[in-house]
């Protein structure tokens, strides 16, 4: 019996671990205590080349040191106190605004994720940084997935959280009972669903949009149009799907012609060659695209003759548009196809999204009953897909601006502001760096454990496979590349031609009348129903009808 007991102590005590209460006697062969949670980067110097091991890879960065933006980070009391500042922030959400949102504008950052949303701050220069919308007093989360896919697009979204109704992926202003590309079901008006524009212009207030892609893209078409392919955004693409463009009406014919279209007091973007026929060419000399010969741009034009309109092309001629006394109708086509990026704009020639909302608004204010402005910031997600973050973060800071100036030339008694997003991205931003670590850059606290270093910001899929992987025995060294070049396609694990949306639930920020309607969790196409009881307008519940308002 004894002998069996010293064996069972011998072989037991084999097994046991070295207590993490111990002195460290690691070396950097040795393994992190968690490796799901590393440490030693932290604390160690760079060792040598001949320390290096595959295992070991991963904490052979230089000792980092925590560099605060201030000295009195290092303080509790400065994280106390500012801890209080927000619970007093918190505590004033008591105090709901029930009153009758006059105005409602909308703010849409398409492809704008919250990892965007977090990168973006950095991109600003500090961690702690607060974009402009992110001070509004109400914040939720919405899901973002369609009546048939998973990871939605922006036309289906588009008709969620404009009319109210999940829908088709491709699909704009459609029930979900029309499939992609039909062409009957697009005309049976029983699957047509309105949006809030409809419903405030039923009500007597004023309307428009605002866009750096082309007006007649997915998501402010979602404002005006039905169709069964948001690729139909001129004649030609109609015919080449086999259908007859006089049956099935293309995207920017709706938008001249069709009832929410002709009435809309504010239409601003890109897109010049939807609206010109084939053997003309627009002020930057590209030909436009429609095959029926129609001049859209005129027509629109011939429509508005009678009342006080103006066409513009340019950032100079918007600016010379008297929209605050004068101007009725504004119709402003800066670019032929989408506006082009901010980091690539001639800032002469093409007006900030900032100037075009504020010029929006100058028209729209003259409606003494109030009105509905759509904004998109619409090429936050095409920096996305082509894995190029840094577009992506400069376009979020050009959206935030625009809401900045929104909400501090409106009244927050009046005029409901909302925020919010159509899906999300595939980029994450990842890894252990120091405070203020350039997030363009590589992460500075670990390398991989092929000893390169490795991106704090990723994709999943997308362009950048082929730049970093595709063709080489080792990954791409970025260290010897210039990653703030705004071409650049950072890192992704899955070969794609164009990065991908995520399926991940996007944030809403509301600030105004009814604004605490956006806390929670809830499905996207419950937003336009809530602008509407705010408003008191559409055709279901309000605050007027119920007597709620004070």
């Amino acid at each position: 019996m004894m002998y069996q007991l010293c064996a069972y102590l011998f072989l037991t005590s084999a097994l046991v671990l070295p207590s993490p209460l111990q002195p460290a006697m690691h070396n950097h062969a040795e393994e992190e205590y968690d490796p799901m949670h590393p440490q030693r980067f932290l604390f160690e110097d760079t060792p040598s080349e001949g320390q290096r091991s595959k295992r070991s890879s991963s904490t052979s960065m230089p000792k980092l040191r925590f560099e605060p933006p201030t000295a009195v980070e290092q303080h509790a009391q400065y994280w106390n106190n500012l801890a209080q500042d927000i619970l007093e922030r918190q505590l004033h959400k008591n105090r709901l605004n029930r009153k009758v949102a006059k105005n409602v504008i909308m703010f849409l950052g398409d492809g704008l994720s919250i990892p965007t949303l977090a990168a973006t701050r950095v991109y600003l220069g500090d961690e702690s940084t607060e974009l402009s919308f992110e001070r509004f007093p109400y914040v939720g989360l919405s899901k973002t997935y369609c009546a048939n896919v998973q990871v939605a697009d922006s036309a289906c979204t588009a008709t969620a959280y404009l009319a109210g109704v999940k829908a088709n992926y491709g699909t704009i202003g459609l029930s979900a009972a029309a499939a992609l590309g039909d062409c009957q079901a697009q005309n049976d008006t029983a699957n047509h669903v309105h949006s809030i524009a409809k419903w405030a212009q039923d009500s007597g207030l004023s309307t428009g949009f605002v866009t750096t892609t082309e007006v007649t893209n997915a998501s402010p078409a979602g404002v005006y149009a039905h169709t069964a392919n948001r690729n139909w955004e001129y004649n030609g693409a109609i015919e080449k799907d086999g259908f007859d463009p006089n049956v099935c009406h293309d995207i920017a014919t709706q938008l001249i012609h069709g009832t929410v279209g002709k009435n809309m007091r504010v239409i601003m973007g890109g897109g010049r060659r939807e609206f010109l026929p084939t053997y003309e060419t627009d002020i930057d000399g590209t030909r436009g695209r429609r095959t029926d010969g129609v001049d859209l741009i005129k027509h629109w034009q011939h429509h508005h003759a009678h009342q006080q309109s103006a066409y513009v092309q340019n950032r100079v001629q918007l600016l010379e548009t008297d929209t605050t006394r004068e101007t009725e109708y504004l119709l402003g086509l800066f670019s032929s196809k989408h506006l082009p990026y901010h980091l690539d704009a001639d800032e002469q020639q093409m007006p900030s999204l900032t100037e075009m909302v504020s010029k929006a608004m100058d028209v729209l204010e003259r409606n003494g009953d109030g009105y509905f402005l759509f904004v998109e910031g619409g090429r936050i997600d095409h920096g996305h897909h082509y894995t190029q973050p840094i577009r992506a973060f400069d376009e979020t800071v050009e959206f935030a601006k625009a809401i900045e100036m929104a909400r501090s030339r409106t009244s927050q008694d009046n005029t409901l502001i909302v925020v919010t997003a159509d899906h999300s991205h595939t980029m994450t931003m990842s890894g252990y760096s120091s405070r203020k670590n350039d997030i363009l850059g590589v992460n500075n606290g670990q390398r991989a454990d092929d000893e390169l270093p490795y991106a704090t910001i990723s994709y999943a899929n997308g362009p950048g496979y082929d730049r970093n992987v595709r063709g080489r025995e080792t990954r791409l060294d970025l260290n010897r590349v210039d990653m703030r070049d705004k071409s650049f396609a950072f890192p992704s694990t899955v070969p794609l031609g164009l990065e991908t949306h995520g399926g991940d639930d996007v944030a809403v920020f509301a600030s105004g009348p009814w604004a605490h309607l956006f806390s929670g969790t809830y499905e996207q196409h419950f937003i336009p129903h809530a602008m509407a009881f705010a408003a008191c307008i559409g055709p279901g519940r309000t605050a007027c009808e119920n007597g709620e308002q004070s």
